[in-house]
This record gives structure tokens, C-alpha cells and sequence, in this order.
């Protein structure tokens, strides 16, 4: 008897695992259902009429995007995201095989110097940052949207650590055929750390997408609208219209979970490795 408790003990506790787990999913998923079945509601009900289920419709979509000018500022984040990450990827690759892999004096102080950045709000730099984009006359540029954090240093961090993980054999085997530092950099070390760069890839593109703030501060030209800023002026627009407000929010979520869904093994597997070597 005392054997078969023990063999059903592991069972008895998958599955109370299994019960947490799709309780915790429950509690995380409500708010976006109500939020999905209140973008669905006519316009001008309630939320708790969309709860009924009764009467949903879709055009709120097609007049959310219209009214909130969602094309442009899909546009203008696209390709904000995409330039910044881009750039963050080269210089935290860069910045990240340099402190794994090459010995100089002061390393670990330029390491540990670049991981104190993380703790200084980006909040606290704007005023010299708009001084210098003012004096390069990059004020309501595309350039005042990239510059700023076209360099960060989670990612150099991140890039760090998964490099550590790879064995320095590999290199050393390399540099025997004949391969210079790039070449190991861009034909091994990167190739082999694509967790690493679809982690930093999409907390990268899914951090600008959603940055509100230097759209409104170091912008003012309306061609230069971004989806949260868009999506700021629509709020205050149709504030009593929660059908198409919702119907907003969505339209400006939808990208970056399609993103999420697409990396999303690869972002697991990334944050798993980056920990395991300092």
C-alpha cells in the first residue's frame, strides 16, 4: 500500500500543478477577453452588454483605424522599432563578445559600469539627450526617435552571458583555420546564439513599440505619430466610447503578440541560458 501511494504521489501533484497553471492562465487571460468582447460591442453600449455576447460586431475596427489614422503611426513604429533593434543588435553583439571573450584591463569595471545603466530611468537623460539632439538639429526626426537607445545595456548584458555559454574551443578552432576576430564573431558566435538575439530582438522591437515617451517629447510634427501616441490622441478623442476605444488598444496589441507567439520558444530558451554561466 505504502508503494502505491508513492507512485500515485507524482501523479496527485501534476496535476495540482496542472490545475495552478490553467487558473493562473484564467486569472492573467480576463482582462484581454473583456477587453476583445468590448471592442466587439455596438457602439455606443456598455460593457456589461458585450459580457452577454449578444449583438457583437467587428465594425468598430474598421472605424477605430480609420478615425485613429492607424495607418501612418503603424508605419512610423514599424520602422522605429526595426532601425532600433537592428542597431542594438550590432552594438550589443559587439559590446557582448568583447567583454566574454577578449581580455583588457578594467573588464569586469566596464561590466559592471554598463549594468549600473540599467537602474537609471531613461526619464532621468532626456534633458541632455534633447540638448544634443537639438544642437544636431535632429529635433522631430526620425533620427530623435532611433538615436536615443540605439545602444542598451540589458542587451549588451544579455549578449555577454550567452557568449560565455558557448565554448571557447569552437573559437580556437576557428582561429587555427585562419579566422579573424570578425569572422568568428559573425560566422560562429552568432549563428550559435540565435536564442540570444530573438530574446533581445523582442524586448527590443516590443519595448519601442510601446515607448510613449520619446514620441512625445522629441516630436511634434504629426507625420511623426506612432502607434502609442496615436493611440493617446484617440483615447482623448473618444473617451466615452469604450466599444472603440477597446477596439483601439487591440489594433495597437495585435503586432507585437503575433511577434511574441512567432519567437516565442526561442525567447524562452534565450532568458533560460543567458543564466546559467556569469
Amino acid at each position: 500500500m505504502y508503494a502505491n501511494n508513492s507512485q500515485n504521489s507524482p501523479a496527485w501533484s501534476k496535476l495540482l500543478i496542472l490545475l495552478l497553471l490553467i487558473l493562473g492562465a484564467a486569472i492573467a487571460l480576463l482582462p484581454l477577453g473583456i477587453i476583445l468582447l468590448t471592442s466587439l460591442a455596438p457602439p455606443g453600449s456598455s460593457t456589461s452588454t458585450a459580457m452577454t455576447g449578444q449583438s457583437l460586431t467587428w465594425a468598430n475596427y474598421g472605424e477605430a483605424w480609420t478615425r485613429g489614422k492607424f495607418l501612418l503611426a503603424f508605419a512610423n513604429s514599424t520602422l522605429v522599432a526595426l532601425a532600433v533593434t537592428a542597431l542594438q543588435i550590432f552594438t550589443s553583439a559587439l559590446a557582448g563578445y568583447a567583454l566574454a571573450r577578449l581580455k583588457f584591463r578594467g573588464r569586469e569595471v566596464v561590466l559592471l559600469l554598463i549594468v549600473a545603466t540599467l537602474v537609471i530611468p531613461f526619464q532621468l537623460l532626456v534633458i541632455p539627450i534633447f540638448i544634443v539632439l537639438k544642437w544636431g538639429h535632429l529635433i522631430n526626426t526620425y533620427w530623435a526617435l532611433i538615436l536615443p537607445t540605439a545602444a542598451n545595456g540589458f542587451g549588451i548584458f544579455l549578449m555577454r552571458q550567452y557568449f560565455t555559454t558557448v565554448p571557447i574551443e569552437l573559437e580556437e578552432a576557428a582561429a587555427l583555420d585562419g579566422a579573424n576576430r570578425w569572422q568568428i564573431l559573425t560566422q560562429i558566435m552568432l549563428p550559435l546564439s540565435r536564442p540570444a538575439l530573438v530574446t533581445l530582438f523582442l524586448f527590443t522591437f516590443i519595448g519601442e513599440w510601446n515607448d510613449l515617451f520619446k514620441p512625445l517629447v522629441f516630436t511634434t510634427r504629426p507625420e511623426l505619430r506612432t502607434v502609442q501616441l496615436a493611440l493617446a490622441e484617440f483615447q482623448e478623442q473618444f473617451t466615452n466610447s469604450w466599444p472603440l476605444l477597446m477596439a483601439a488598444v487591440v489594433i495597437a496589441t495585435i503586432p507585437v503578440v503575433i511577434l511574441f507567439l512567432i519567437g516565442q520558444r526561442q525567447f524562452i530558451q534565450g532568458i533560460g541560458t543567458t543564466g546559467i554561466k556569469n
